[in-house]
């Protein structure tokens, strides 16, 4: 709706994760770094935790973006799945052809895949997203996957990601053996106030924004970081709200009394 007044070719702030929005504080740089080292020194457990909106699963679709042709990758989006199902979710996100439906079953044709790969030099990644939410008897199951190795490397690179309630979980005595396996560990902290300002003007710039308006006030910026903490995700929804107040208002300069009204509106709080 307020595209064409701000001359912007796309909306800056959805909050969708779309890693062409991608902006790369110093903690998303090395979170992408520990990432890629984990991946390609093939460490076979990588932990990737963060408050929720913090990023976390643009990173990861950032990451899948770069990885080349010889990485084949699963993503799996739903964490709440029972172990039989979770084995096919794997199984069929790797694009493998098979009618086995049974839990041990699709544990061979994965198997028998990792080792295919391995004889083209190929490396494989498993992502979970939401990791949290998976129970201490599929964490254990994902441990097994881990199993799944060659004399000297891995076969199988899991990356678990999640809030943190995931390290929570895997510090449980029940899970000490998965716990032990995880070689890399990076936890993603919020954007500072200065990161903030950054990060607006970058997705401005990227929806076509040509340097004059829209214009987030260093009053606005520091509202902004005071509301969202640096949390990407809660900084989308109040600059959305806010470009949406300043074109019903025909501002194009987005003030810090703009800023606190879209605050109040997406509490439900009557302005």
């Amino acid at each position: 709706m307020y595209e064409t007044y701000f001359a912007l070719t796309q909306k800056p702030f959805s909050i969708t994760s779309n890693p062409s929005f991608l902006f790369l504080s110093k903690r998303h740089r090395e979170a992408l770094a520990h990432l890629t080292y984990g991946i390609r020194e093939r460490v076979g457990f990588i932990e990737i935790t963060g408050e929720v909106g913090t990023g976390k699963t643009t990173i990861c679709r950032a990451l899948l973006n770069q990885l080349d042709d010889k990485t084949k990758t699963a993503f799996i989006f739903n964490s709440n799945l029972s172990e039989s199902l979770l084995m096919q979710t794997i199984v069929e996100d790797f694009g493998i052809k098979t009618t086995q439906r049974g839990k041990g079953a699709l544990f061979s044709v994965l198997n028998r895949f990792l080792i295919d790969q391995l004889a083209l030099d190929n490396n494989v990644v498993l992502i979970i997203d939401e990791a949290q939410n998976l129970s201490t008897k599929l964490l254990e199951q994902v441990r097994m996957l881990s199993n799944l190795e060659s004399e000297n490397e891995k076969l199988l690179q899991i990356v678990l990601v999640g809030q943190p309630e995931l390290r929570d979980k895997l510090n449980l005595p029940n899970l000490r053996q998965l716990r032990q396996r995880i070689a890399v560990r990076y936890h993603i902290e919020a954007l500072n106030q200065d990161e903030v300002g950054q990060y607006i003007r970058h997705r401005l710039a990227l929806a076509g924004a040509n340097g004059s308006a829209p214009l987030f006030g260093r009053e606005a910026v520091a509202a902004i970081y005071q509301y969202s903490k640096g949390i990407p995700r809660l900084i989308n929804m109040v600059c959305n709200k806010a470009l949406l107040a300043g074109f019903v208002q025909e501002e194009r300069d987005i003030s810090e009394a703009i800023i606190k009204r879209s605050i109040l509106e997406l509490e439900g709080v009557p302005a």
